[in-house]
Formats: C-alpha cells, structure tokens, sequence
C-alpha cells in the first residue's frame, strides 16, 4: 500500500485481490525526489524555450526530444533498479501510452495556436506553462482516480467501457472537435476579463488607460488547460490498466508530458503524414479497455502490452508512410490565421 493511498485513508479491501501492477515500497522521500525531479525538469525547460524571445529551430526540438526520450528510458532503469524489473517494464509500458496518446495533443496544439495566430517566438513559452499545468492536472486525477479504484472495485469497469467507448470513436475518426470558440471556459473570460486586441510579446497582463487589460495569452492558455482535461479523461484511465500504483503513474505522465513541447516543434509538421494513427492508437486503447474489462479473470504479463503497444504504433506508423493517402494539411503551426478576437 503506497503512502499517497495510506494518507487518503482509502479502504482496500473490495480493491486489493484485484491490483493491477507492482505495489511498491514507495515512502515520502521518493515522492520528494520524483517532485524535485520534475521541477527540475521544469526549470529546464523554461530557461532554454520558455522565456519567448525567439523561435525554434527543427535541429533543437530534434536535439531535445531525442535528450528527454533518453532521460525518461532512463528513469525506467532506475525503476528497475530500485523495485524490481516488473516495475520498471510497467513504468516503461505507461510511459509508452502515454507518449502515444500525446501525438493527440500535438495536433489540437497546433489547432489552438492557428486558431489564435499566436506567433511562432511565443509558441514556446505557451507550451511550457500549458504543459506544467497540465502537470498538475493530471496529478489531481491520478489521485481521485486511485482514490476510486481502490474504494470502488466498480470503477474498473466503468474505465474499462469508458476506454472502449473512446477506442470505437477514434478508429471512427469520430474524435471531438476541438473549437476554442465554443469552450465554455474561454467564453468566461472574454465575458469577464477585459482583454486587448493583440499580442504584446510574452506578457499575460499589460496596463493601458489606468486599468489593467489581458493580452490574448491568457485565453490561449485557458483553452489548452481546459481541452488537456478532455484528453486526462483518457489517459489516466488507459494508464490505470497497466498498474494502479500512483507513483509509477504520475512518474509516466510527467515524462511523457515534459517532452512534448520539443516533440510538438519537431513533428507538428509531420502529423498529417500518420493518417492511420487514430485507428492505431484506437487498438491499443481497445487492448487495454479488455484488459481493465476482464481484471478478475484475465491478468496478462507486463511484457505482452509492451508487445501489443510497440508493434501496433510500428505497424501504424509503416502502414501510414507506406499506403496512406495523401491527407490535406489538418492544421499548420507556421500558418497564420485570422487574429484573435478580444473581449468586450
């Protein structure tokens, strides 16, 4: 039982026969370590692309991606290390989904960011402070949904139809449009926050006429947060089916997460080239829904979702690049549409 199930005092008992994943010995300096880690991480990647000043080259998203895929193939080694090699394989799976089932995000980045004509030098900073948000959001449901599992043996199957309703969609290409003119949040902020007409470099807030006015990030920045909890509703619980030990989650998540923004200037250009990348991502989704269906009866090696996961993103990516038609441009970050409509 980890500290974190231990200090929400969540009963056990309808849950444990039943835990999907390595129960490790995770004690509060851990946690210590895994947090100042991801800060870390954090402060990295704000002082070399957040601060806003100037565009990204191809070669450094390149040279990034490539360092954060290293560090989190890493981390599964000290994993394996410190609990055992069950748990390092299950971190490594996760950390797999997760990264998979990000490529979603990169595309509805680069749909917000037309949407909004934000302009390239400032793309950088947005997607820093968009994704450490998304930090934090995804360790809220990473707790309430341990805290589920573990009081409610139900909620495995409610995951399960949840995954399996979301694989049908995908593999449909029914997958939710994502219209920032029709979030519910950034219509509260137009209506309440008043807001200027244009960009003013890096900066959320300026000062005109006596009164103080939001600039166009802000709004930027409440539709990313906003449709990353869309996208958590997905993730945490594809996840959960590998292990529920919140740990080895969030640890997935957060590196999985922290190499997006290099990935997104690296490969934004490239998306629409995996036309079969829903269909893909829906099998997958599909596997583990079964998996999480059938949690009494059925409890599959760590080593076969490593198969099933790498050979179908294998098989999606060649099956795209060989036989896929050629798709029209979905989105273009370099593009710039019309610009963005102020508030009041």
């Amino acid at each position: 039982m980890s500290p974190l199930a231990a200090a929400l005092e969540l009963p056990l008992a309808a849950s444990e026969a039943t835990k999907i994943g390595t129960d490790l010995d995770v004690h509060v300096g851990a946690w210590a370590l895994l947090a100042a880690l991801v800060v870390a991480m954090i402060v990295v990647d704000f002082a070399i692309f957040g601060r806003g000043r100037r565009e990204v080259t191809l070669r450094e998203s390149v040279i990034w991606s490539i360092g954060w895929l290293v560090l989190a193939l890493a981390f599964a080694g000290v994993m394996a290390a410190w609990q055992g090699h069950a748990a390092g394989a299950e971190y490594l799976a996760g950390y797999i989904v997760e990264r998979s089932l990000s490529l979603d995000n990169i595309f509805v980045f680069a749909v917000i960011f037309g949407y909004f004509a934000v302009p390239l030098a400032v793309q950088p900073r947005v997607l820093a402070w968009g994704i450490a948000l998304a930090l934090v959001l995804r360790l809220v449901f990473i707790v309430l949904g341990a805290a589920l599992l573990n009081a409610l043996h139900i909620t495995f199957y409610a995951f399960g139809l949840l995954l399996l309703y979301t694989a049908w969609k995908l593999f449909r290409h029914e997958e939710t449009e994502i219209d920032p003119e029709h979030n519910p949040a950034l219509r509260v902020v137009r209506k309440r926050i008043p807001m200027t007409a244009d960009y003013r470099g890096h900066r959320l807030l300026v000062r005109e006429g006596g009164r103080r006015l939001a600039t166009p990030l802000v709004a930027v920045f409440v539709v990313i947060a906003t449709t990353d909890i869309v996208f958590a509703i997905d993730s945490i619980p594809a996840i959960f089916a590998i292990t529920t030990e919140p740990f080895t989650v969030f640890a997935a998540n957060a590196f999985a997460l922290l190499g997006m923004r290099a990935l997104y200037f690296a490969v934004a250009g490239l998306m629409s080239k995996f036309v079969y990348l829903s269909q893909g991502l829906a099998i997958i989704l599909g596997y583990i829904a079964v998996k999480m269906l059938l949690v009494d009866v059925w409890h599959p090696p760590i080593w076969l979702s490593l198969i099933v996961i790498c050979v179908v993103l294998s098989a999606t990516a060649w099956i795209s690049l060989r036989f896929g038609p050629k798709p029209p441009d979905r989105a273009d970050p370099q593009r710039r549409t019309e610009p963005p409509v102020a508030a009041g």
